[in-house]
């Protein structure tokens, strides 16, 4: 694979978004060429410079920023303040700071949630969307990675996750590791955003990666924090609500790749989001998991951006 060079940007920006929130921005390739907001995952990952190597900095405007409360945001590890809504209005207000009216998105995992409900509320805005491993944020697709199923196809690493729950209650694996992950006790809560990151990094490649789990890792305050805050809210969103508003993006063409072995977010949810929606375009990577720096993956993204603009 010919990826792009990895660069400094060629702007950066820090923008209050509320009395407590500032996020930071970056800015990449071309000033003058087809603007594309890059939605991270997590809820809570952050961005890297990794990812610009999948955009040909000649013909792209590539905007990268962390949400709320993670990587270079202030203040790190924050909830208050931090739902749907805000990071829907948080993309506006930097499309509108950046003086940009339209522009593609890009959004891999949660990053795919939020550029779907991005597109739903603001349709005018959005020439067209590319989405890598697929979340709706329904109830099952949760409890799928949290509670049951998940668990089944990798029982050492689940067990490993669900070692430091109080076997009593185990009938809500996920408000417990909130509580833990918010507690007073700082052990408590290290070790509970720690095995909380650990158990997405290793179910997140169809072989064993260990610089994906270390890059969980070492965002695992951050991620467990904001992940954790989501989850047990459904995203602040009504159940099946992307699906639900599916008519409002009917004329966004949207391009789908997705790992045919996706533990973290099962191709299911791909394939519920084609159906009702004519203008996308599926791509299974026959031999992938959920995360975008699996060879097959890498490759079907680098390809979609160097045809997506002339």
């Amino acid at each position: 694979m010919n990826f792009y060079n990895i660069n400094k940007p060629f702007d950066t920006h820090r923008i209050e978004v509320s009395d407590i929130h500032e996020v930071y921005i970056e800015e990449y390739g071309n000033k003058n060429g087809a603007p594309l907001i890059f939605l991270h995952g997590g809820p809570g990952a952050g961005t890297s410079p990794i990812y610009q190597k999948y955009f040909n900095p000649e013909k792209y405007h590539l905007i990268m920023f962390d949400q709320r409360g993670c990587g270079k945001s202030t203040p790190y590890g924050e909830v208050s303040e931090n739902s749907t809504d805000h990071l829907i209005a948080d993309i506006n207000s930097i499309a509108d700071y950046l003086s940009i009216e339209k522009f593609h998105i890009y959004g891999g995992s949660w990053g795919s949630t939020l550029a779907l409900l991005y597109a739903e509320t603001c349709p005018e805005r959005v020439i067209s969307l590319v989405l890598r491993g697929v979340f709706l944020c329904r109830k099952n697709d949760i409890q799928w990675f949290y509670q049951y199923g998940a668990s089944e196809i990798y029982p050492a690493y689940w067990e490993n996750y669900i070692s430091i729950v109080d076997n009593a209650k185990t009938d809500d694996i996920l408000s417990e590791y909130h509580k833990m992950i918010f507690s007073d006790n700082e052990k408590l809560a290290d070790k509970a955003c720690k095995e909380w990151s650990l158990w997405e990094g290793r179910s997140s490649c169809l072989y064993p990666a260990p610089n994906v789990v270390d890059a969980f890792d070492e965002c695992s305050v951050s991620l467990a924090r904001i992940e954790s805050h989501f989850f047990v809210n459904d995203c602040f969103i009504e159940e099946n609500q992307i699906i639900k508003n599916i008519d409002k993006i009917l004329g966004i063409p949207c391009t789908i790749v997705h790992g045919q072995y996706d533990v973290v977010c099962p191709i299911r949810q791909a394939y519920d989001l084609n159906q009702v929606y004519p203008k996308s375009r599926l791509i299974v990577a026959e031999d992938a998991g959920h995360s975008l720096l699996e060879p097959t993956i890498s490759k079907e993204i680098l390809s979609i951006f160097d045809e997506l603009v002339v």
